[in-house]
Formats: structure tokens, C-alpha cells, sequence
């Protein structure tokens, strides 16, 4: 499986009931696809995967593989307690995905050989490709990211920390002890503020959470920055995705509730999202619409 392009993080619709709402999920997909990405990463942290169960976490894999129609890539998260990450591995398996995204386990305190050790009770498990995400309490050092890279599908790692001393050593390291292809990602929320200095390290691939709400500002982004114009870079960075980082930092959890917010801006009722997130203000949503319009004049779109 090769990744390239801007990665789509679709968000799980709910509807008035709390269901997850499978219509909307499958336009929202088919939409992203349709628009441009190379990759469709469902039920991961903009998808709430903390708050399905395994039988909505089903719903939301099955719709997303059926919108994608073979036409890009699809990987869906897994995480949290050992037992639960394998058994939504195993369905995330049954179901046909490409890959898995590893999110982080369950909130304790452990060393580097545990979470190494986590990783490979998973991926053993399942024959499907890995992409790690080392965020929060889940913080591989360069020894322990070495060693997943010797694991036979866990092809990436995704750093959602962002210390660029650490994961330059990280790279190093890796490219030192293994000759394997092994992809590094920037996870980052908002990630496309920081994708200069990434770029500066290596790192070309990162999730875009604009491009669930606003593609074609995404996407005018990242040929900008892939095609070496500076100035649209820049004026991007500037007008709008520093204030919408500003505004993501308002309140925690925003970096789900803005996406979401921008989803039914752009016509699309994704509902609410679920506790213990909350939903963006009603002055933050207008901001963030303000934004929007902004970013999109700035595209020239």
C-alpha cells in the first residue's frame, strides 16, 4: 500500500437520534474522494473512533470502504485497551480495509518497551499494514520506533508530538537500522501549519483536517507546498490557518469540533459530536465560516 497526496480524515455523522447516520457518512466520503485524496483515513480520531462500539465502529467502516469504491486507499483506527484494539483490528480486517491507524492505549503511564510491546500484540493479530500514531501518552523514542519498524506490517509512524529534535533522531535511527521502505507521517492537529518544518526533516506526508471541510483550500495548500510557491504558503499559513489554529485552541477538543462545525457549513448535517467532546460555539462557528470565505479568497477559489 503506497499513500500519497492529501489524507482525507472523514468525521462519523450522527444523527438526531445518536446513531451513526450512514447516508451522510457515504457522501461525505465519496465527496472527499471525489475532490482529491489519496487516501481515506476512517473512524480515527476526527471520526471519533473513541466514542463507537464495535457495532457502529462497523457501520462506519463498511460505508467508508463502499463510498471510497476502490478508488484510493482506506485505513480505519483502532486503539485504546489491548483486547479492544485486536478485536476492532480483526473486524477492521474482516471488513476489507487497507490498513489500520494505531491510535494510543488505554491513559496509563508506561515505558517505550510496552508500547513496543502493544504494537506488536496487535499487529500480530492481523495481517493488515500499520501506521502507528505516537501522540499523548504513547511516546516512542528512537530505539523503541526502531523496533517497530522490524515488525513486518507496521510500515509507518505518525508523530503527533512534535518535538522535530526527537523525531529527527527518530528518523535517523530508523534509517540506520533498517534499509525497509518505513513512512513518517506529520499528525499533527491542523497539520499543515507545521508542514514546512516537516518537509525540512523528510517528512512529506501529513493528515489534512481542512480537507473534510474545506478541500479545495486543502488542496490549493498542497500544491503550493509540493510545487516550491512560497508566497501562496505563506499567505495561506497566515490568513487562515493561523486564526484557525487560534480558534482550534479555544477550547479543548476543538481540533474535532471545528471539523465537524465545517462539515455542516459546507452543507452536509453531521450532527453533533459526542461526549465528551462538546460542539463549537455558535460565535466560533461563525468565525470559522468567516475563515473559510477567507482561505477559499486567498486560494483563488
Amino acid at each position: 500500500m503506497r499513500l500519497d497526496g492529501v489524507l482525507f480524515f472523514p468525521v462519523t455523522p450522527f444523527a438526531s437520534d445518536g446513531s451513526v447516520d450512514e447516508s451522510v457518512l457515504a457522501e461525505h466520503v465519496s465527496a472527499g474522494v471525489e475532490s482529491g485524496a489519496g487516501g481515506v483515513f476512517t473512524a480515527c480520531g476526527t471520526g471519533e473512533f473513541n466514542a463507537l462500539d464495535l457495532a457502529e465502529y462497523r457501520q462506519v467502516v463498511a460505508t467508508s470502504i463502499a463510498a471510497a469504491g476502490g478508488r484510493v486507499p482506506v485505513l480505519s483506527g483502532t486503539g485504546g485497551p489491548l483486547p479492544t484494539a485486536r478485536a476492532f483490528a480483526a473486524e477492521a480486517q474482516a471488513l476489507g480495509v487497507d490498513g489500520l491507524l494505531l491510535l494510543p492505549p488505554y491513559l496509563v503511564s508506561s515505558p517505550p518497551g510496552g508500547l513496543v510491546s502493544y504494537v506488536r500484540a496487535v499487529a500480530e493479530s492481523v495481517e493488515l499494514p500499520i501506521i502507528v500514531y505516537g501522540r499523548a501518552n504513547a511516546r516512542f523514542g528512537p530505539p523503541a520506533v526502531a523496533q517497530l519498524a522490524g515488525i513486518p506490517n507496521v510500515i509507518g509512524y505518525k508523530d503527533g508530538i512534535g518535538d522535530f529534535d526527537l523525531l529527527q533522531r527518530i528518523i535517523l535511527t530508523v534509517r540506520q537500522e533498517t534499509d525497509r521502505e518505513f513512512t513518517f507521517f506529520n499528525g499533527l492537529p491542523t497539520a499543515e501549519f507545521t508542514m514546512p518544518a516537516y518537509r525540512g526533516i523528510g517528512v512529506t506526508l501529513y493528515s489534512s483536517a481542512v480537507f473534510a471541510f474545506a478541500p479545495e483550500i486543502a488542496l490549493a495548500f498542497y500544491k503550493a507546498l509540493t510545487s516550491g510557491d512560497e508566497v501562496l504558503c505563506q499567505r495561506l499559513l497566515t490568513g487562515f490557518y493561523l486564526p484557525l489554529v487560534e480558534l482550534r485552541d479555544k477550547v479543548p477538543g476543538y481540533a474535532v469540533s471545528l471539523v465537524k462545525a465545517g462539515v455542516r457549513l459546507r452543507g452536509l448535517d453531521a450532527g453533533a459530536v459526542r461526549p465528551p467532546l462538546v460542539d463549537a460555539a455558535p460565535e466560533d462557528v461563525a468565525e470559522l465560516e468567516r475563515l473559510i470565505a477567507a482561505g477559499r479568497d486567498i486560494a483563488g477559489v
